[in-house]
């Protein structure tokens, strides 16, 4: 609970990169691994929309 009512909560993260795993069940775990694949396929999708848009405005602004 929060010292204060209009201090907000502290949501606890779902993961945190080099966190202690020894004390996730095998269960935790592979929530765990859906979590970060799901993260990872939703980075590379930002990745290749950046890529795409990058390429754009190089062909638009590129000399010949």
């Amino acid at each position: 609970m929060a010292l204060f009512d209009d201090e907000p909560l502290k949501k606890p993260k779902a993961h945190e990169i080099g966190q202690d795993l020894s004390l996730l069940s095998v269960d935790e775990l592979g929530e765990r691994i859906a979590l970060l694949r799901a993260e990872i396929e939703r980075l590379e999708g930002e990745l290749r929309a950046k890529g795409t848009t990058k390429t754009a405005a190089e062909a638009l602004f590129r000399r010949s």
